[in-house]
Parts: C-alpha cells; structure tokens; sequence
C-alpha cells in the first residue's frame, strides 16, 4: 500500500483557459508555507514547464515537464504511466514535498484525471468562449472536484452573462463547488486557496 505525504491535485481544461496561470499564481502565493512540486502535460514541447521555471518562484528541479504527443488526454487517463513516473520522481527528490500539481495539455470537456494520478481535480474553463459553456456539460464541467470559470473580466467583450453562467454552471453541477476568476487581478484566487487547503491539504 502506498504510504505518501503529498496530495495530487489535477488540473485540466481547454487550450488558454488559464491552467497554467492559475499553477503559477497559487504557487506564488503558496510556496512560502508548502512544499510544492508541478508536472506539466504539453504535446510537443516543455513550453508550459519552461514559463513556470520562469515565473512561479519554483526552482526547475521542481518541475517537470511532459511531452505527451498527440493525445494529451490519453496521458492523464488511460495510460498516465508517464506522468505517474514523473510524480513519483518529484516525490523522491524532495521528501517534505506536500502538494503536486499536476497540469493536463489542452483538454477537451471530456478529459478526466485517472484515479491513480490525481486525488482532487479542478476544471478551468473561461468566459472568452462565451456564456455557453458550462451547459455544455461533459465530465471536466459535472464531474470535477472544483469547476474555475477564469477571465471573469471578458464577459462584456463576449456579450456573457455571468449570472447566466452561474445558473447554468448550478444546474450542470448540483452542489459540486465552482469558483469565477480573474486571475490577471488575483479575484477569486483566494477562495481557489481556501478550497485547495480544506479539500485537498484537508485543513480544518
């Protein structure tokens, strides 16, 4: 039986939704009180890996990077050997480490984590893609532990409607919980924090 001090925490959505954004804003936030280490899924490149060694205050050592071909949802469901391996790398060079991120390349709503590769999974999709997309459903939007709507600031751009969105996302959902971003101005990143330390880290 497996005997591990950090939680896996999954986080998947579509091409520019803000995965990565939202990865490197709570490891800002949050390296200076945990031990946190990220892999990153892209298909042909390290391109996500490379932008968080750059900005999230991580050093390199703690990332890795992916490179998953072109099935970036086949790596974090049906054959999640690679980013398995990768986990449990992180996981032997730095013992105290405590939460792991794991970012899935461009997703489609379909896309869920594999069991054995993530323990809580959050969901990032965002309103440049219009105010139809939480009742699109598909597993990323009903079924994830944490739903982020991200780019809150777009909706007049887009004709959105959050309140819409929101009534929407409360019917797809039931009482699965969903948080609404702004991750360029940090709105909302701090109840994303909250959730991740009583659901994911199980602080009281």
């Amino acid at each position: 039986m497996e005997t591990r001090n950090y939680v896996k925490v999954g986080v998947g959505g579509p091409v520019g939704s803000g995965k990565t954004a939202l990865i490197e804003r709570l490891v800002r936030s949050m390296s200076t009180n945990y031990s946190i280490c990220v892999v990153t899924n892209d298909i042909y490149t390290r391109e996500d890996a490379q932008f968080l060694q750059k900005n999230s205050a991580l050093p390199a050592e703690r990332i890795i990077g992916v490179e998953t071909g072109g099935c970036p949802h086949t790596a974090i469901r049906e054959d999640a050997s690679m980013n398995i391996e990768a986990v449990e790398e992180l996981a032997t060079r730095f013992p105290d480490t405590e939460l792991i991120f794991v970012e899935s390349g461009g997703d489609n709503l379909t896309s869920t984590f594999s069991p054995d590769l993530a323990d809580v999974s959050i969901f990032v999709i965002d309103v440049g893609e219009g105010e139809k997309m939480p009742r699109k459903g598909g597993p990323g939007i009903t079924r994830s532990d944490l739903l982020i709507i991200n780019k809150i600031d777009l909706a007049p751009y887009v004709h959105a409607d959050l309140e819409v969105m929101r009534q929407d996302t409360l019917r797809m959902r039931g009482e699965r919980p969903f948080i609404f971003t702004n991750l360029m101005t940090l709105e909302g990143l701090e109840d994303v924090k909250g959730w991740l330390k009583k659901y994911a880290l199980l602080e009281q």
